[in-house]
């Protein structure tokens, strides 16, 4: 699994390479970033979400969908707990590093390494996440700013697209209704587009940083550490509690949780006049150390047998 994992990651960078050029040789604009961040929230995602769940019911899954709903609502409570113990006066690296980057980084490794009916598991998560950043990580760039944070937070949250996603899969996995074939390999073939799409974008961030200032500032070496090494360990003393049969849902749970700082950061610092180079950074640096974090997080867990 180790192996698998340094070659998607590996693979994944390539394609924020492929990215990076394209920004800098201006065949990608500002523009085209943004549509392809649109296609990203709006088609692709979602239909990883539901891809997941058009798996086969049976009790076993559907109790591990509860297992996974409370796990992952716990590990991103003490993500947000550990993240304000040390960013409190940061509001941007306060966010970065308690929101990983489930859906855009973390659903590539959890389809290679494990299988696509794994992204079943972290789909609440996905969601508890887009909800937490949406109320407690908007407040926190808020309050740095002074600005008013937009109301009507629950309907936003419940039309949200990986939300609507996440509901519709739920209907079809506990309904047992089967998915019209053509539907399903529409559905199949928009999820293929996840992970190249979002690696260009955050090869389209690298390219628009300034590395002399960036690898100069400390405290995104810090973020990096707590969010990419120290988050992940106590996420797993919160997995122990789990029943060991559920291996596939801890490491799927694991993998996100070792992501590196989410793209949401810079879109919601862009949003709310905070500090978007410095998000950007933290988007970065984190990214680049995680092709050594996230095999080493999995093989401490390997070895303490936690997954």
């Amino acid at each position: 699994m180790i192996t698998l994992l340094i070659q998607k990651v590996l693979s994944m960078f390539l394609l924020s390479a492929v990215g990076y050029i394209c920004f800098k040789t201006k065949k990608v604009t500002m523009e085209g970033c943004r549509t392809i961040s649109n296609i990203l929230i709006f088609l692709s995602l979602p239909c990883v979400i539901l891809n997941g769940f058009l798996t086969e019911f049976s009790k076993e899954k559907l109790l591990g969908l509860v297992f996974s709903t409370v796990a992952a609502l716990l590990v991103i409570l003490v993500s947000i707990i550990i993240s304000r113990l040390f960013f409190s006066k940061d509001a941007v690296l306060n966010f970065a590093a308690a929101f990983s980057n489930p859906g855009f980084f973390g659903v590539p490794l959890i389809v290679a390494s494990l299988s696509d009916g794994a992204v079943f598991y972290v789909a609440t998560f996905i969601a508890f996440t887009n909800l937490f950043q949406w109320t407690y990580g908007v407040a926190l760039l808020t309050k740095e700013n002074k600005k008013t944070v937009p109301g009507n937070i629950v309907k936003r949250f419940l039309t949200a697209p990986f939300m609507i996603a996440t509901l519709i899969g739920m209907f079809f996995f506990l309904t047992r209704v089967p998915m019209p074939k053509l539907i399903l390999q529409t559905i199949q073939s928009i999820s293929g587009l996840n992970t190249p799409l979002a690696m260009f974008t955050i090869g389209i961030y690298f390219a628009q940083a300034n590395p002399a200032q960036m690898f100069k500032k400390v405290k995104l070496y810090k973020m990096s550490l707590i969010s990419l090494i120290v988050i992940p360990l106590v996420s797993m003393l919160v997995l122990c509690i789990f029943p060991d049969q559920y291996v596939e849902m801890k490491t799927a749970l694991l993998l996100v949780a070792a992501c590196p700082a989410g793209t949401n950061v810079a879109i919601y610092a862009q949003l709310y006049d905070s500090d978007y180079t410095y998000a950007v950074e933290s988007i970065i640096i984190s990214t680049l150390f995680s092709i050594v974090t996230i095999p080493l997080v999995v093989q401490i867990a390997e070895m303490l047998h936690i997954i």
